[in-house]
């Protein structure tokens, strides 16, 4: 444990105090979505005046799968006046679907906030329910998502086999003079430990003092962050993401505002596909474990196939532009929650049961051959002989029916009918 007085506690004051000159916050809300909401269609404008130009933008940097995925059934609302909390402001809010084949209706909620007055640590910690009981939940009251979203969007607790328990969290902050210990100390200047930390923090949405770092594990840390630029730097992590200047932030006219526009569009975006992506993995896989829970294994195989390729072809890429930011991001959320090895996995899975089924299948078509075989060679024999001697006589026939039957009965007895018996029983139910 830090002792009293340590780096770890010094930091946490540091961190629960450290009020940013812009301080943004963006929830992921997962949501159910019945029916297209009365709202304008198209992403929040952030960068243009309109959501035509802004979608026209965006997708200008993405590729056309990534783009359909990301605009195609999106909407925004910007209520007016913009409702105001304590220190939070909601801008904006968004609705996206991302169905899948188990829930049709599943979407996400983004709420834009501004923070302003107070620092952004805290808050982030309530989100995560890391606060002490006399805090306030920030999603609370006129903030609850349930509120915000009535008439839009049923917020009530998916039934996905791995809902996270709580909101996915977006921070931006830019420093203000006084915060120097997460700006550079000159241009050619390394960015400091402590940014990092600030950096962890936020994503994480601990202090220092809930998720005390180890000293080998430092160097991992830092190498975790994306730098953006030479001005501010980027974590993506489980839990949330954040990004953090490195310079002071002179206000309005600033570059800060193009990087707040970034953070709150195309950056936003990758990591909206991301939590679209990893709920379809997420129900891939609990679907591929109950394969074998039901019957028909050969019709359950063909709609996992079926669904993969969908899938595939609608939301999997793990490259969304030429450019770099948004890509890394995305890189570093699958990394994060391990999605590339976990859709390799899937597909090694579903391909096994495909070739399993089709095992039985083959296993059942040749018990059916020989089920004939062993009907119908007895009978055809009977049959021709009577025809060879010219027996016509309704007697006799009968007699080689019989006769047929008993030969079939005697065969299947044989270890040649039994396995072709056990095939049949074998086969796909």
């Amino acid at each position: 444990m830090t002792e009293p007085g340590g780096r770890n506690e010094e930091l946490t004051r540091a961190f629960m105090a450290a009020e940013g000159t812009r301080q943004i916050l963006a929830v992921l809300v997962p949501v159910r979505i019945a029916a297209d909401p009365p709202w304008p269609k198209g992403p929040l404008p952030v960068a243009h005046p309109d959501a035509a130009a802004e979608e026209a933008a965006r997708r200008g940097l993405f590729t056309a799968s990534a783009g359909r995925a990301l605009y195609d059934r999106r909407w925004h609302t910007r209520p007016d006046p913009a409702p105001q909390q304590g220190p939070m402001r909601l801008d904006g809010m968004e609705l996206l679907r991302t169905p899948t084949s188990r829930s049709p209706r599943q979407g996400l909620a983004v709420l834009h906030f501004t923070v302003a007055g107070a620092p952004l640590l805290p808050l982030l910690r309530a989100v995560s329910r890391r606060r002490q009981p006399i805090d306030p939940d920030p999603l609370s009251g006129p903030f609850a998502p349930a509120a915000l979203l009535a008439g839009a969007a049923d917020t009530a607790t998916p039934a996905g086999p791995f809902a996270l328990s709580r909101p996915y969290t977006v921070a931006f902050l830019t420093p203000p003079d006084h915060l120097t210990r997460v700006m550079r100390a000159g241009d050619t200047a390394d960015v400091p430990l402590d940014a990092d930390l600030l950096l962890r923090a936020l994503a994480s949405r601990g202090s220092p003092s809930d998720l005390p770092p180890a000293p080998e594990a430092l160097a991992r840390i830092r190498s975790q962050v994306s730098r953006i630029s030479a001005d501010w730097s980027a974590l993506v992590l489980r839990q949330g993401a954040a990004f953090l200047g490195h310079r002071r932030d002179t206000g309005p006219g600033d570059f800060y505002d193009r990087a707040l526009a970034n953070a709150r569009g195309t950056y936003l975006d990758a990591l909206l596909l991301g939590t679209a992506q990893r709920d379809h993995i997420d129900e891939l896989t609990d679907d591929l474990s109950s394969v074998f829970g039901a019957t028909g294994l050969a019709r359950r195989s063909a709609d996992l196939e079926r669904r993969i390729a969908v899938f595939r072809s609608t939301y999997w890429r793990q490259h969304l532009s030429a450019h770099g930011p948004a890509n890394n991001l995305l890189l570093d959320f699958h990394t994060r929650h391990q999605l590339p090895a976990r859709f390799e996995q899937i597909l090694t899975e579903a391909a096994d049961y495909a070739r399993l089924a089709q095992n039985q299948e083959s296993q059942q078509i040749a018990g059916a051959l020989g089920v004939l075989t062993i009907l119908g060679l007895p009978l055809s024999t009977a049959l021709s002989v009577l025809q060879v001697l010219g027996d016509t006589s309704a007697a006799d026939l009968t007699i080689a029916l019989a006769a047929s039957l008993a030969a079939t009965a005697a065969a299947l007895t044989t270890r040649y009918g039994r396995l072709v018996l056990s095939s049949l029983r074998g086969g796909p139910r």
